[in-house]
């Protein structure tokens, strides 16, 4: 059945303290309301309507246009006063689909029983808690059947000892959505519109009250707080360690590992502890990421070994690659198959071929690297002038010793040697040694600094 889906995201978030408005604090890298409108999205086809209110030039900044429509809700009167402000952004579809900016990790599983008989009842997603303090309570009848919806605020002690949530995620028919929402009014201890009074309106109305409730409270709690959002960010990935085991990845503890994006996995990876991948991220068949590394935006070809320690960003590592520890990869990077990459080495925007190695102490920048080139320590490309950079071409099985600098534009020439401590400043020969000549002089009169003596 056709549904459209409002998102009530107008909400301070004091408890956040925080100049940013709550439903754009992140959760495994991305914002709250982005989590909830990724989830939206799978359930209707409709232009999905945003209602903002505190700091909602960012909100719509962050989200952008695309498949979505903007109601502000400026003062903010309460859940039901929000819903009035979208209706006249919203089309003809029977059901409306009311969901939370701030509730992250609801699931469609969830959502999917809400909205399959949603043009006949008004069906309302619920939870049992052991601790229900603060939350609207769902009252039943001695059949089960949803009677009412008290705020904390406005229950009597009795009501209060329920454990039965309202989560405020519910599904409605749109037609009788629009009746409601003309007759809700603001009689209760905060003074505001409460979309919860509409299950009293649709009892009286004859129209079937349906709680769906979920074991899963989790699922469906929204962050009021750091320490709410800190609950929530260990509990999803708590979810995407046991995704990957299940999927057969080795990893050394499943509390130590944050994915904040996509991670995808082959057969035989294996990840040790404190690793973060951030973005899309794809590891091939037996590979393996050493200790406390940050993968963002890249993939990494079959057999390859990140060890410790090592930063890596928008880049592409071919099959049987070594990198690390202590290595920075940078975006733009294209790392041929069996390139090693070692401690304090960083790569930049560079193409680096087959069998090549830089192994200490270098940086590679804006750097075409032919095959079986060996890079020695302390090497720098040095490809920036104060405002252009430049590139730096280095030929097949060119051998390169410690301490170089090349100075881009520059061509070192296929099967060519570049001496310890030269400075290459122009194209090379192929073949043959280059360079710099040097004297080394002994001064046997020179007498060492001394310090003053008190």
């Amino acid at each position: 059945m056709r549904t459209q889906i409002v998102i009530l995201a107008a909400g301070q978030g004091k408890r956040m303290h925080s100049d940013l408005p709550k439903v754009l604090h992140l959760l495994a890298g991305r914002s709250l309301l982005s989590h909830v409108i990724t989830t939206a999205r799978k359930l209707s086809q409709d232009p999905i309507c945003i209602v903002y209110g505190h700091g909602g030039d960012q909100v719509k900044v962050a989200l952008g246009e695309e498949q979505l429509v903007y109601a502000l809700q400026n003062p903010q009167h309460g859940t039901g006063h929000a819903l009035q402000q979208a209706m006249p952004y919203l089309g003809d579809a029977p059901i409306t689909l009311v969901l939370y900016g701030d509730v992250p990790l609801v699931s469609t599983e969830l959502l999917q029983p809400l909205i399959n008989h949603a043009t006949e009842q008004l069906t309302i997603l619920s939870a049992t808690v052991a601790d229900p303090s603060g939350y609207g309570r769902i009252v039943r009848n001695s059949e089960h059947q949803v009677t009412a919806i008290v705020e904390d605020k406005d229950a009597s002690p009795a009501q209060r000892s329920i454990t039965e949530i309202n989560s405020g995620i519910m599904a409605l028919p749109t037609v009788r959505l629009k009746q409601w929402l003309a007759k809700l009014t603001n009689n209760n201890a905060q003074k505001e519109y409460y979309l919860t009074d509409v299950v009293g309106l649709a009892i009286a109305d004859s129209v079937p009250v349906v709680g769906v409730c979920t074991n899963d409270a989790i699922s469906i709690q929204g962050v009021n707080s750091r320490a709410q959002l800190a609950q929530l960010e260990r509990h999803y990935q708590q979810q995407e360690a046991q995704r990957l085991l299940q999927a057969g990845v080795a990893i050394s503890d499943p509390a130590r590992i944050d994915v904040r994006g996509t991670l995808v996995c082959g057969r035989d990876v294996s990840i040790d502890i404190n690793c973060l991948f951030e973005g899309n991220v794809r590891l091939a068949d037996g590979v393996s990421i050493g200790a406390h590394c940050v993968l963002k935006n890249i993939e990494v070809g079959a057999q390859t070994k990140i060890e410790a320690f090592s930063y890596l960003e928008g880049a592409s590592l071919g099959e049987g690659c070594r990198i690390g520890p202590y290595a920075r990869i940078r975006p733009g990077t294209q790392l041929d198959h069996d390139v090693h990459i070692g401690n304090f080495v960083e790569v930049k925007a560079s193409h680096i071929g087959p069998g090549s190695k830089a192994n200490h102490l270098s940086y590679i920048g804006d750097a075409e690297v032919g095959c079986d080139v060996n890079i020695g320590a302390g090497t720098i490309t040095c490809n920036y002038d104060g405002a252009y950079k430049h590139k730096t071409i280095i030929e097949d099985h060119v051998h390169i010793g410690s301490d170089v600098h090349l100075i881009a534009p520059v061509r070192v020439a296929k099967g060519a040697t570049v001496g310890a401590g030269t400075a290459v400043w122009r194209d090379t020969p192929s073949g043959g040694l280059i360079i710099n000549p040097k004297t080394q002089q002994h001064l046997p009169d020179w007498q060492r600094p001394q310090k003053d003596k008190p």
